[in-house]
């Protein structure tokens, strides 16, 4: 997938409202005129107040409300970091570094049958992508994949497509993964596009590789400080790098969504 460059702009953002969605997963709400720009699979990366955590984390954007000027963010407590974040409250302000990254090529739905598919913490992204195809014609089967019957987001997902899913413990849904899901509704798709961990995206590749089905994963599961600087997702691609002449990429800066025959994960 070619790339253009991003605009980045560090910028004050003051925070409308946070929920706990479940144990551990955040919704945070950010007022900000980067929600203009913001497109399904861009992020922002979000400064730590505390002065010893120098880096940006980088967390994907879930919705982009363009009238309001409001970004929503939903994450998962991971570290120091994220953990602060979970503690702050509506009126604060917080430094955020955006928009980041290319997104999800939305254009080249038209008139395919598609397929989204979010596992985990890569099911955010899911509600602005099924949000931005419907509202260009196109509703897609979402198929999400969670650990337990705390489905996040179900109803939002629902919104905007035919939404299917399964847990890895069964209570709730199928039990099985999202191609578990694929495979037992018999779903037919032109084109996939995927978040989710790491091993999620390499079997969605193999599917859809198998069956001649063009799809784009987000790779963002594995960027560290999301600006480039940290080289900590490098990826191998099939195509060289303009600056290093090898052939990867760095998931943040050339991402994190790739078509799936481009890079080897």
């Amino acid at each position: 997938m070619s790339t253009t460059q991003n605009k980045k702009a560090k910028v004050k953002a003051r925070i409308l409202s946070q929920t706990m969605l479940t144990e551990g997963i955040y919704d945070l709400w950010l007022e900000t005129p980067l929600a203009l720009e913001a497109r399904a699979g861009q992020f922002i990366g979000i400064y730590p107040k505390d002065a010893s955590r120098l880096l940006p984390r980088p967390l994907s954007i879930c919705e982009a409300d363009k009238e309001k000027g409001a970004l929503r963010i939903v994450y998962r407590v991971a570290g120091a970091g994220t953990a602060e974040f979970s503690g702050w409250q509506p009126g604060e302000e917080a430094e955020i570094l955006g928009i980041l990254g290319n997104g999800f090529p939305v254009d080249l739905a038209e008139g395919k049958r598609v397929v989204l598919m979010g596992g985990g913490i890569g099911i955010p992204p899911m509600v602005q992508l099924a949000k931005e195809l419907k509202e260009a014609g196109t509703e897609a089967v979402i198929i999400a994949g969670y650990r337990d019957g705390q489905l996040f987001l179900k109803e939002d997902m629902e919104k905007y497509g035919r939404l299917l899913f399964a847990t890895e413990d069964g209570s709730a849904g199928m039990r099985g993964n999202v191609l578990t899901v694929m495979e037992e509704m018999q779903t037919e798709a032109d084109v996939i596009m995927a978040c989710g961990p790491m091993p999620m995206l390499r079997a969605v590749k193999v599917y859809a590789a198998g069956r001649g089905i063009r799809a784009y994963l987000s790779l963002e599961e594995r960027m560290a400080c999301g600006v480039g600087a940290c080289l900590g997702c490098v990826c191998k691609t099939t195509r060289k790098d303009g600056h290093s002449h090898v052939n990867n990429a760095r998931i943040c800066t050339e991402g994190p969504v790739f078509e799936a025959g481009e890079v080897d994960i």
